[in-house]
């Protein structure tokens, strides 16, 4: 894989070595793939270093939570797979992505993007949450070996441009340009992206998880307050633990959500 990269991406790129450190420092650029993370995971595997990104312009088999297809259609979006090798971020490597993929997109195009638990980034209008509409989503994959964890291969999916999306998401997936109503710089919001995760994983190594998780909190107000149901329960959204879980209260006490699907009511 590597076809020309163009030239929005490679300038932006360029202008922005120092912020993303060891990400996208070895990029691979490639108009249509299967999977940017089924490539990264490869290049792990053969102990490529850690920060090394493989984009996309379309994919045709990409993916996302609980077995999905991630729409991917050619010229609307961006599909970023970069490989991580820090061990101790591993707990809070969805959450570090949510941060660093709304930051990015915030960062870029100053639109006001929010997380919704557990890794998709939505805009919210003036219905309120109930009618967000998904931009993006982050997808991490772990290989462990008899030592733990020995690589984690994050992606992420940005959808940057108006597209016809399929009947099942027509009503609540959208993009960037559409949300704003203008042009977007490509290239910028990939280089805000990965400096965003150099930074939220650089932070967590140093200091601890508390700082990006006080993050994900701001960006995700409806992490607290709001109504849920999920797989075996309802209640009221009522934070987030320490180690990324869903708290929820109900009528029988708190609750912790690590995994699987939650309404928003």
């Amino acid at each position: 894989m590597s076809d020309p990269l163009p030239p929005e991406l490679a300038e932006a790129l360029a202008a922005s070595v120092a912020e993303r450190g060891v990400f996208g420092a070895q990029l691979f650029y490639a108009t249509e793939v299967g999977s940017t993370n089924d490539l990264a995971a490869q290049a792990a595997e053969r102990g490529e270093p850690e920060g090394t990104t493989f984009v996309a312009g379309a994919q045709t088999a990409g993916r996302g939570r609980l077995g999905r297809t991630w729409f991917s259609p050619p010229g609307a979006g961006l599909y970023i797979s970069t490989i991580v090798r820090r061990r101790v971020v591993a707990p809070w490597i969805t959450l570090a992505g949510g941060v660093a993929v709304a930051g990015g997109i915030r960062a870029a195009t100053g639109l006001p993007v929010q997380i919704k638990w557990p890794n998709d980034i939505v805009a919210v209008g003036t219905a309120g949450f109930r009618a967000r509409r998904k931009l993006a989503g982050i997808l991490a994959e772990a290989a462990s070996g008899p030592d733990g964890v020995q690589h984690i291969v994050i992606g992420m999916g940005i959808n940057l441009r108006p597209a016809s999306f399929p009947p099942e998401l027509a009503d609540r997936a959208s993009s960037i340009e559409t949300e704003l109503g203008r042009e977007v710089d490509a290239g910028l919001v990939l280089a805000s992206v990965l400096g965003g995760l150099n930074h939220t994983l650089a932070s967590i190594e140093a200091d601890g998880p508390a700082q990006v998780l006080a993050q994900w909190r701001e960006w995700s107000p409806s992490v607290s307050g709001a109504p849920i149901e999920w797989d075996g329960g309802s209640g009221m959204s009522a934070g987030l633990d320490a180690d990324g879980a869903l708290l929820a209260r109900t009528a029988s006490g708190l609750a912790r959500i690590v995994a699987g699907e939650v309404r928003w009511l």
